[in-house]
C-alpha cells in the first residue's frame, strides 16, 4: 500500500500540516498544489519524503515548474495550483484542458474548497485549504491517495 498526502494552499501556517503528517504516521509522497510562500524547505522536513511541488499565485519567486505531468500507479496525473484556469469560477476549463492532454487524474488547490470528483473522463481532486479553509464548515482539510499493491486508487479527504 501506497500512501500519499496531498495538501494545498499552506500559506506558511504549518501547525496543521505538523498534526495531519502526525495522524497519518509514515508517508510515501507529499504533493503540495501551492502557495507554500517560500517555505518548501520547512515543508520537505517535516514530511520526510519524497515531494511534488507546484507554485501558486502566491509563491512569486519560486523555481519549481508551474505546474507537472507525473504517473502514479500508472495513471497520468496533472499537478497545478488552479488559479491559470479559473477554478474561483468553475471547473470547465481545467477539466477540459487535463482531458485535451490525456490525463487521468487533475490535482489542484487554490480554492481552499476540497473536492474528489470521479468523472468518466477524468477525476479531479482538490485538497482544500489545511491553513485557512473556506466551505461552510471552516475545517481544514488534505486528502489521502491510497494505492493498493493492485495499483487501485482511492482518495478519502481528511479533516485536522
Amino acid at each position: 500500500m501506497q500512501k500519499i498526502m496531498i495538501v494545498s494552499d499552506t500559506h506558511r501556517r504549518h501547525g496543521n500540516l505538523a498534526e495531519a503528517l502526525y495522524n497519518e504516521g509514515k508517508i510515501d509522497m507529499l504533493i503540495h498544489l501551492g502557495d507554500i510562500e517560500g517555505e518548501e524547505d520547512i515543508i520537505e522536513e517535516m514530511a520526510g519524503c519524497p515531494m511534488e511541488i507546484v507554485p501558486g499565485n502566491n509563491d512569486f519567486c519560486s523555481f519549481y515548474a508551474r505546474e507537472k505531468e507525473i504517473i502514479i500507479a500508472g495513471k497520468k496525473v496533472l499537478l497545478t495550483h488552479g488559479h491559470y484556469y479559473y477554478v474561483t469560477l468553475d471547473l470547465q476549463t481545467i477539466r477540459e484542458e487535463a482531458i485535451a492532454r490525456g490525463m487521468d487524474i487533475v490535482m489542484f488547490g487554490h480554492t481552499h474548497r476540497p473536492i474528489i470528483s470521479v468523472e468518466d473522463e477524468i477525476t479531479l481532486i482538490n485538497p482544500g485549504s489545511i491553513s485557512y479553509p473556506r466551505q461552510d464548515d471552516r475545517k481544514s482539510t488534505y486528502i489521502m491517495m491510497n494505492v493498493d499493491d493492485q495499483n487501485a486508487i482511492s482518495f478519502e479527504l481528511k479533516y485536522i
